[in-house]
């Protein structure tokens, strides 16, 4: 209920009726890897569906930081995830996030923003910031509802991540999600920084 109420309040920074569902989070948490201390980065958590999931594929090893830019969803989530490191920031911010933590990149970027409801400025901003700060071999994932991947700003933006991206790899259409959604996988970043 706290979900839609964000989103009558504010439709443009919250962009969904529902938090996204528990297949939708692990298709799209797949790229966190099982082994090692990686530098996971959650732009857009929302009351957490995703946050949920990589804390489950973390395991307690390497570091999460999620970066939400609505003050009420940042302070729950923050409760809720005592471990996650809960950012109140802008997603296009994200080398200034990084960097006051002493970091300079992440291995995993993933994103829940309502890119549809992005300008071509936000869009922009945003993939570049993520770029900037990924490792050379790390992976973004981000998702798209199947019903709007053909409406102009869903086209822009897989445009943007393939011209971003050396490869980009498109899910299987999760189902078991309200909307059914699909996962962008991109994997080594190609934008000078």
């Amino acid at each position: 209920m706290s979900f839609f109420l964000e989103f009558v309040r504010d439709p443009m920074t919250v962009g969904a009726v529902a938090p996204s569902s528990p297949a939708l989070a692990r298709v799209a948490t797949a790229a966190v890897p099982s082994t090692g201390s990686p530098i996971v980065v959650e732009l857009g958590p929302g009351t957490g569906s995703f946050t949920e999931a990589i804390q489950r594929r973390l395991a307690g090893r390497g570091r999460h930081i999620a970066v939400e830019v609505n003050s009420g969803f940042a302070r729950k989530l923050a409760a809720l995830h005592p471990e996650v490191d809960v950012v109140h920031a802008d997603a296009a911010d994200l080398a200034r996030v990084l960097a006051q933590r002493g970091l300079r990149q992440a291995d995993v970027v993933v994103s829940g923003l309502p890119w549809a409801a992005f300008t071509e400025d936000q869009q922009r901003d945003v993939l570049s910031a993520v770029v900037a700060t990924l490792s050379p071999h790390g992976v973004f994932t981000t998702f798209a509802y199947v019903h709007a991947r053909w409406a102009p700003p869903a086209r822009r933006l897989l445009r943007s991540m393939r011209w971003r991206f050396d490869e980009v790899v498109i899910s299987r259409t999760v189902w078991a999600n309200l909307p059914p959604a699909l996962v962008y996988y991109c994997r080594r970043p190609t934008e000078p920084t």
